[in-house]
């Protein structure tokens, strides 16, 4: 399913335009246009689902592929040498600024902890 009004939705159907890194049947990934960090990538699925808790045991595929995408796009940017950060925010108060599950690979620059 797809929401008219999601930004990310409207990225899927091409109504907007992105930078393109990754596409396929399940998922697409993206450079993110105010980026965190030298390499900074979105991944989403093209399923619309608002954050984690949309997610359900006859999601494994889906995560599945993103992971292995994600990890492939960092191979890919030569992160795996340094190291790098898959994260997911789940509502406001972490940070979710779109209702559209994705996930953020972020690499390239050394990272802090605590994150937030």
């Amino acid at each position: 399913m797809a929401d008219p009004d999601c930004l990310f939705c409207r990225i899927v159907r091409g109504e907007i335009p992105a930078s393109l890194v990754h596409e396929d049947e399940r998922i697409i990934a993206f450079r993110d246009i105010a980026p965190q960090a030298p390499t900074h990538i979105l991944l989403i699925p093209r399923a619309h689902l608002g954050d984690v808790l949309d997610l359900g045991e006859a999601d494994g595929p889906l995560l599945a592929r993103l992971m292995t995408t994600a990890a492939r796009l960092a191979v890919d940017a030569g992160l795996d040498r340094s190291g790098f950060r898959l994260v997911t925010n789940t509502g406001a108060d972490a940070g979710q600024s779109v209702q559209h599950l994705h996930w953020h690979l972020l690499g390239g620059r050394p990272m802090q902890w605590p994150p937030g």
